[in-house]
């Protein structure tokens, strides 16, 4: 019970030493090793086995780590990767040394012991390096399960972000890897090239209904009906109602991507918000709803306001699909229906 109150002191801890600016410059020697860590051209892929070894000394699924570490490598501002230069999650000084080490880079794991700090050498190089993923995912599975005790692993995630958006996106990022990997490939053009449509490429336009604003998106006219599928895999993020989208699919995918499907006029049968989609998956039907309450329909001619929103840590911005749209409507479609085998 000790222990769990520590870490929970510990945890606590993370917030504040962030917001003093606490992040200690490290030895010259050791900053070369941090520059390399941040310099490996190895992708995600690589952690796979270290996930799953900390994995198996713990409660705590591979998944999950490889999700947390995702987000929060997404997520990381330019002051956050300036001051941790490595993939993934970055425990702060103070918690991986110690809150009472005089020295908060110390990389020692006797002296880190003795202060009480979360740092361990987890491959026998007489070091505990935060900028290691051999050290740092076994530290990271460990603390979850101290943390999570009896309870789910949930706790423990909500103590490391405290942030109900990051949960939602930890969460979704972990059953898209558990069903696809850490790098599913696909993608497919967002409306069913089996029907008449025509694109037009207007980002960054004026518009004036509801307030002055600019288009963030590209519109697909086709006519009412038309399949509106999945462009990537990703989790329903959003779906609903708006005013000016009409009803609308929001998909979000594992590289923190929102997708923006808007002025439908249907959902696909059983589609909710949290499901997991892969591409070419219909998700619902060209329409022509929006421009004002519930239901208004017929504004304007049917088709799809297709968006893409990029989630820099700082806010999430629009970008122009234009380019990608055209590689992805030369991609074969393999459609896959509601009800269909997948």
């Amino acid at each position: 019970m000790q222990r769990r109150r520590f870490f929970a002191v510990v945890s606590g801890l993370l917030t504040v030493v962030a917001a003093c600016g606490s992040n200690l410059p490290v030895q010259a020697a050791e900053r070369m090793t941090v520059q390399q860590a941040a310099n490996a051209s190895t992708p995600q892929q690589s952690l796979l086995p270290l996930y799953k070894r900390a994995a198996e000394e713990t409660d705590v699924d591979w998944a999950l780590l490889a999700a947390i570490d995702r987000y929060a490598e997404l997520m990381k501002t330019k002051q956050a990767r300036e001051a941790s230069p490595y993939y993934g999650f970055a425990f702060e000084p103070a918690a991986w040394a110690g809150v009472d080490n005089p020295d908060w880079s110390d990389v020692n794991p006797s002296t880190i012991r003795l202060f009480g700090g979360l740092g361990r050498d987890g491959n026998g190089d007489g070091l505990a390096l935060p900028w290691d993923p051999a050290d740092r995912i076994p530290v990271l599975a460990a603390w979850i399960d101290e943390l999570s005790g009896e309870d789910d692993a949930q706790v423990a995630v909500w103590d490391l972000f405290q942030d109900p958006v990051a949960m939602d996106r930890i969460n979704a990022f972990q059953t898209l890897f558990l069903k696809y990997g850490l790098y599913p490939k696909g993608y497919c053009f967002p409306v069913s090239k089996r029907f008449n449509y025509t694109v037009k490429h207007t980002f960054g336009a004026g518009r004036s209904w509801g307030g002055r604003r600019i288009h963030e998106g590209v519109d697909i006219f086709a006519s009412y009906g038309t399949p509106v599928l999945a462009c990537t895999y990703g989790y329903v993020e959003l779906l609903g109602w708006n005013r000016y989208g009409g009803w609308r699919v929001g998909i979000r995918d594992v590289n923190n991507v929102y997708y923006y499907y808007a002025h439908l006029s249907s959902y696909a049968k059983g589609l909710k918000r949290g499901d997991v989609v892969e591409p070419g998956q219909v998700i619902g039907y060209v329409g022509s709803s929006g421009y004002g309450p519930p239901g208004t329909s017929g504004k304007f001619p049917p088709h799809l306001h297709f968006g893409m929103y990029r989630d820099t840590g700082r806010g999430e911005w629009a970008f122009s699909p234009s380019a990608l749209l055209a590689q992805w409507e030369r991609l074969p479609q393999h459609i896959k229906y509601p009800g269909s085998s997948r």
